[in-house]
């Protein structure tokens, strides 16, 4: 039998998306080719530290009832370092002494959030020399800022919605300009820290007496923030978007969110823990027009962020037929019945299949700048 390639799955981190994390990484161990792949574990504690998880407690993974899953701080702390042609090692310390020394041949990040989808542990593996699945340092980077995110979007002529960015010290030493700014966005608004994901922080207001509440809680994940108008109406459908080794990114059937209550949005809540809340349609009903416009907006949209691998792009479509972006997401959520990989599901490409295809663009890719 030839030998397996070894992934070294790494997840959990420092964000407020640890649990989310977890959960993803146990999809992924379940689910991964055992044939074709060993699975490495390597989590990150809430604390920052790094520790080797063994490759069933990986796959143990899973929703407890309501309750998320998380990494303890009781183990082993471990230290990463580069390993040969493309790959790496974890190891744990003892001592002075590193001990349980593991090669691996690719990373596979699914952390969510700051610290892990932002492009701060893909410039270490750029450093280190060791192939990553995923998009690179900048489009990782510039994937999290919403800010950056919506800027470079606007300046490649793709469509998004109004939207005001705040700074702790605009909010502070500019309130009244800050103020003026955002009430022409009129309401209902979304206040959203600009560097975060899950929707961890946001709030939805439809009268500005709630605002300062609203920057208060953002502000206390990211000291910048963006308020976005409400695109009343609209749809909020997704699409996922495979890189096209070698030709032009790959784009899914189209999948929607429809809350049960209109007034609400697709909360932390709604995406992780209850299971009433949202219907995901996967795929959703489009005319044949308005889907090929609105694909054409996401392969855009992955390309022009610079994305590689894999990405969710968020998009409104409004009354009136306008496709508008609203996001992307360079490390979706990637349970099995996320909706990243159900879209690839629907489209003809089965968790496992998508797993491999993610891990073989990695192994594709020449080290250094490309």
């Amino acid at each position: 039998m030839p030998q397996r390639t070894r992934v070294g799955i790494v997840f959990g981190g420092t964000s407020p998306e640890h649990d989310v994390s977890c959960l993803t990484a146990g999809g992924v161990g379940r689910a991964i080719d055992a044939d074709r792949f060993e699975v490495v574990g390597i989590g990150i504690t809430p604390s920052g530290r790094w520790v080797q998880i063994d490759a069933d407690e990986v796959r143990a993974l899973r929703k407890q009832g309501e309750t998320l899953p998380r990494l303890g701080e009781s183990r082993s702390t471990a230290v990463l370092l580069p390993g040969t042609d493309g790959g790496g090692r974890i190891a744990s310390l003892e001592g002075d002494r590193l001990v349980d020394v593991r090669d691996f041949d690719v990373a596979f990040t699914l952390l969510h959030g700051p610290f892990g989808e932002d492009g701060t542990i893909q410039g270490m593996f750029e450093m280190l020399g060791i192939r990553y699945v995923g998009s690179g340092v900048a489009a990782s980077a510039n994937g999290m800022d919403k800010d950056l995110m919506k800027r470079t979007l606007s300046s490649a002529g793709l469509p998004g919605c109004r939207f005001a960015t705040i700074t702790a010290r605009q909010w502070e030493q500019e309130r009244e300009a800050s103020l003026a700014r955002i009430v022409t966005l009129g309401l209902p608004l979304f206040v959203k820290p600009a560097r975060g994901g899950s929707s961890v922080g946001i709030t939805r207001i439809d009268s500005l007496d709630d605002l300062d509440d609203a920057v208060a809680l953002a502000h206390t994940f990211d000291p910048k923030l963006v308020v976005e108008e409400g695109v009343l109406g609209a749809r909020e459908v997704e699409f996922a978007v495979l890189g096209g080794r070698g030709g032009a990114p790959r784009v899914s059937l189209p999948g929607e969110i429809v809350l049960r209550d209109p007034d609400t949005f697709y909360d932390f809540e709604a995406k992780y823990v209850s299971d009433d809340d949202a219907v995901l349609k996967v795929p959703t009903e489009m005319d044949d027009e308005l889907r090929r416009r609105a694909a054409d907006v996401a392969a855009r949209t992955f390309e022009a962020m610079d994305a590689e691998g894999l990405a969710r792009v968020d998009l409104f479509l409004t009354a009136d037929r306008r496709v508008l972006v609203n996001e992307i997401n360079t490390m979706p959520g990637f349970t099995h019945i996320s909706m990243f990989p159900a879209l690839w599901a629907a489209t003809g490409i089965d968790y496992t299949t998508l797993i491999t295809d993610l891990i073989e663009q990695a192994l594709e890719r020449p080290l250094g700048l490309r």
